[in-house]
């Protein structure tokens, strides 16, 4: 397996799924789908018609690649779990990297100029995942949970762009200094993902869950009576 070969990348960490095969800065083939549940039934089968469709091998890959979140707590597992085990059969690393991380160089990627950019993720339960980036794409600190008016008092006063699905969610009006990028809403590409990866492996992060606050579910209570 040659640095340059062939990724797989594969995102599942909110309401799309999608599966991206990538070689040297191109798409070979990919698979994107809309849905807020079935992620478990759905990637497998993706994965299976997007490596036949690019006519690559799963012993050929070079390393598979997954976002690691935040994002929902399911699709994460799923996507994870399946990373790690076709990259046990396959035989190649297992690179991560944050779904605002991959959100953050889309937005770059439209952006006229370099300029930092924060994404606001929908977390669901009335608050925003925030994650900031810098000109050059490297996280100024670790994704937090905020309110959304939190969030928007949290945002850099300097000039940047504003990204991801929670946008919608700051109150308005938003700062002069903000500009919300083309397409703010759409998924992380599992392209751009693949491109991360593999353009700088040492940065990449273990696959391991991102978890910016704790599962909407809980153990229940231990049972005195139970115990007894």
């Amino acid at each position: 397996m040659t640095p340059d070969g062939p990724v797989l990348a594969l995102e599942s960490s909110g309401r799309a799924c999608g599966v991206c095969v990538w070689r040297a800065g191109a798409v070979l083939a990919r698979a994107d789908h809309t849905r807020d549940h079935g992620h478990a039934e759905l990637l497998a089968p993706l994965v299976r018609d997007t490596m036949a469709t690019a006519g690559v091998s799963f012993d050929a890959l070079s390393a598979i690649a997954v976002t690691v979140g935040p994002g929902s707590f399911t699709g994460l597992r799923v996507g994870l779990a399946l990373a790690r085990g076709l990259g046990l059969a396959a035989g190649c690393p297992v690179r991560g990297a944050t779904t605002t991380a991959v959100l953050a160089a889309m937005a770059r990627a439209a952006a006229p100029v370099a300029t930092p950019v924060a994404v606001v993720l929908d977390a669901r339960r009335a608050d925003v995942y925030l994650h900031v980036f810098d000109a050059a794409g490297a996280p100024l600190d670790a994704p937090v949970s905020l309110a959304p008016a939190d969030a928007l008092a949290a945002l850099p006063t300097e000039p940047l762009w504003l990204t991801g699905d929670g946008v919608a969610l700051l109150p308005r009006p938003l700062p002069p200094t903000a500009t919300v990028a083309p397409d703010a809403d759409r998924a992380p590409d599992p392209a751009v993902l693949a491109a991360l990866v593999a353009h700088d492996p040492t940065a990449a992060l273990p696959p391991r869950p991102l978890y910016v606050r704790p599962p909407d579910a809980a153990l229940p209570p231990p049972n005195a009576r139970a115990r007894a």
